[in-house]
């Protein structure tokens, strides 16, 4: 597990893109700071630039890094999430601006599996999760569904949890406004 922590940390550090096991299914992850990494990943995935990326953060203060606001609301729904939550925030900041949705907002969601959250906290910054496929597929509930294309295209496939057989599904997805509006995703 340190192994791959380490070598993960030094190919995002270095401007790289990583797949790797996340809370929820295996991602396709940069430092969510670096603009020429986010845009590596908008093009392996053929993703359209104005379809935003959501980011993964290892606690809460890391959070309050990167939004500028955070409506009490969303520390409930925070704290009531049985499943993994993504929240996307009206007034995210320092971030890569290609990450932002055209009304500027932006998802995150604090991971509490191991490796995805120590490797946020080891890098100080959110880590862009996007799931591991070409847009317009099926996103790959586990690492022997990744398509050779997307393993071939990163820079580093993590080495851990590959041989999970449980099935994995996406994250909730919460729109809260500073107004406190409330709008469920996904």
């Amino acid at each position: 597990m340190k192994e791959s922590l380490d070598k993960a940390l030094e190919v995002l550090k270095k401007g790289g893109i990583i797949l790797y096991p996340t809370d929820t299914i295996w991602g396709i992850g940069c430092d969510a700071t670096n603009t020429e990494a986010v845009q590596r990943i908008f093009q392996l995935k053929r993703r359209a630039d104005a379809k935003a990326m959501l980011m993964l953060v290892g606690s809460e203060g890391q959070l309050q890094q990167y939004v500028k606001e955070i409506p009490d609301i969303a520390w409930q729904l925070i704290d009531a999430a049985v499943n993994p939550l993504t929240i996307i925030y009206d007034q995210p900041k320092n971030v890569s601006p290609a990450l932002l949705a055209e009304d500027g907002s932006a998802g995150f969601r604090i991971t509490d599996e191991y490796f995805s959250k120590n490797l946020c906290l080891r890098l100080h910054r959110p880590v862009v999760s996007t799931s591991a496929n070409i847009s317009g597929q099926s996103a790959p509930r586990t690492f022997s569904e990744i398509a050779p294309e997307i393993l071939e295209a990163v820079d580093y496939v993590v080495e851990v949890r590959r041989d999970e057989t449980d099935s994995h599904k996406p994250s909730n997805i919460i729109k809260v406004g500073n107004d406190s509006v409330i709008k469920v995703i996904r």
